[in-house]
Formats: structure tokens, sequence, C-alpha cells
């Protein structure tokens, strides 16, 4: 129980940070997924990599890496 509310903290922290970085607002779910998501996706990027994050602040890193190609993947498809 601990980890999954740990995971959704550090999720709404790494998709808000990618929000911010990328100049896209969003609201509290939508970054929660999207830090979720982003995780997913810099941990296989990075993994292709190497590279791997560990402890909170890693996996944060590693999130908002993912997050932002996600939201500019998005800004691509859409076209903004």
């Amino acid at each position: 129980m601990i980890r999954m509310i740990v995971g959704l903290i550090t999720g709404g922290i790494s998709g808000t940070l990618a929000g911010k970085i990328m100049d896209s607002e969003g609201g509290l779910l939508r970054n929660v997924i999207l830090g979720i998501v982003g995780g997913i996706v810099g941990s296989f990027l990075l993994g292709l990599f190497g590279i791997s994050g560990s402890g909170i602040i890693g996996n944060v890193i590693v999130s908002v890496i993912g997050a932002c190609v996600l939201i500019w993947g998005g800004k691509r498809l859409t076209g903004r």
C-alpha cells in the first residue's frame, strides 16, 4: 500500500515537472498518469543506453525524462 502511495506521489511530481519543462499545462490526474507512464517510457529508453535510476530521486528523474518524451510526441501528433 505504501509503495502505491509513493508511486502516485512521485508520478504526480514527475508529471508536474515535465509539464513545466515542456510548457504543457494539465490537471492533477493527467500529471499523475503522465508521470507513471513516463516512468515506464523513461526506464525503457534509458535502459537502451544501460542507464537506470535508483531511489526516489533517480526514479523521478527517469520519469520526468519519459514524460517529456511523451509530451513532445503528443505535441508532434496534435500539431500544437
